[in-house]
């Protein structure tokens, strides 16, 4: 898939290989904190908050916040929202891989919060002192694309099935 068809314009994505595939299931997968952008009720200015993540038998990432937090509003007000997963590392931060994953946020029923319980305090144990606080909710991040950037050169667009 190429970002532009104009021959003036270079092509920077490249074709979504399995290798891109496998890279970004990790990232989503094995991430355990990521920068959350959510929109502002009222204004619509994006708001950006770090969170720890686990993800749920399917891989959808799992998150658990307070109804204190903006960004808890955010998304009761608008489910839209995006994870940027990814370490900086030594050096040049660009150079370093990242995805950002589009999600749109569903609070976790109260039916299914035990299973996400157990598997937010797999990844995050000390969460246990305040899981079920009664201002605490497991929220699913279900993606619906990404946006990968596999190092310098290497910048791909994954679909949800891309991530499954």
């Amino acid at each position: 898939m190429s970002q532009s068809s104009s021959p003036d314009k270079p092509q920077v994505l490249r074709e979504t290989d399995d290798a891109a595939r496998l890279q970004a299931r990790s990232f989503v997968r094995e991430s355990t904190h990521g920068a959350l952008a959510t929109l502002e009720p009222g204004t619509g200015w994006p708001l950006a908050s770090r969170v720890s993540l686990a993800v749920d038998a399917d891989g959808t990432p799992l998150i658990l916040i307070s109804r204190l937090s903006a960004h808890y509003g955010a998304l009761e007000a608008d489910a839209r929202c995006s994870l940027l997963l990814g370490e900086a590392g030594e050096g040049d931060p660009l150079r370093h891989p990242r995805i950002t994953v589009v999600c749109l946020a569903q609070k976790i029923p109260s039916d299914q919060r035990a299973v996400a319980k157990e598997q937010f305090l797999k990844r995050h144990p000390g969460a246990e002192m305040y899981a079920d606080f009664a201002d605490f909710d497991f929220w699913a991040l279900v993606p619906q694309r990404a946006s990968l950037n596999a190092g310098f050169g290497k910048a791909y667009s994954l679909t949800a099935d891309d991530l499954k």
